[in-house]
């Protein structure tokens, strides 16, 4: 039976689970570097393949290195065309480049890439759990943050790839998330924290 401390904190971290919502618009507020390594931590000690250890933060604060990021993806994006079978994100963020106006990090101040080994099974799954965990600590420390795909649907693009490297990008490494970090552009410059409803994720008891 658990003990009512334990309840306790189970009942807080389903809070901070079903709350977190994801940020789009973000404040210029920079993220001071004490809560910022907080949130990397998180990620840092997320579970991994056989203790792997082997996801790479690249943290990137620099707003000309974001410019160029998003300048250099929007070029890409927009040199690519839409197939019947395209995921409906992916023709978004083409459609968007197309027209000129695509920031595909919305202008987060922080923006956190996970890379891993190209040839590791797991290297998608250990960026997710990195991913989740930096979430939910963003959320804890009244951050919003928003899940990145943009760069892995790049990450063999050679434009891209070539910049990513410039960065600390490993040889045999490639980029499987990112997420956009810093303070929500809300009212009250705290994340939008209601519930969304489940319409889907079916549940089957055996």
């Amino acid at each position: 039976m658990a003990s009512m401390d334990g309840d306790i904190r189970a009942h807080s971290m389903l809070d901070f689970i079903k709350s977190r919502r994801s940020t789009r618009r973000f404040k210029e507020k920079i993220v001071p570097e004490e809560i910022l390594h907080q949130v990397i931590e998180a990620g840092r000690y997320a579970p991994s393949g056989g203790n792997s250890q082997s996801t790479h933060f690249i943290v990137i604060q620099k707003k000309q290195v974001l410019d160029k990021l998003a300048d250099l993806a929007r070029e890409e994006f927009a040199k690519m065309e839409i197939q019947e079978n395209t995921y409906k994100s992916l023709v978004n963020s083409i459609n968007a480049s197309k027209k000129g106006n695509y920031v595909f990090h919305y202008n987060c101040p922080v923006l956190i890439i996970t890379a891993n080994k190209k040839d590791y099974g797991n290297n998608i799954a250990d960026c997710a759990c990195a991913l989740e965990n930096m979430m939910l600590m963003a959320n804890a420390l009244d951050l919003g943050s928003v899940w990145i795909n943009q760069l892995r649907w790049l990450n063999e693009n050679p434009v891209i790839l070539n910049v990513m490297k410039e960065l600390g990008l490993e040889e045999d490494e490639r980029v499987y998330g990112a997420l956009a970090l810093g303070y929500p552009d809300t009212q009250d410059g705290l994340p939008v924290r209601t519930p969304l409803d489940r319409t889907g994720n079916i549940v089957t008891y055996i």
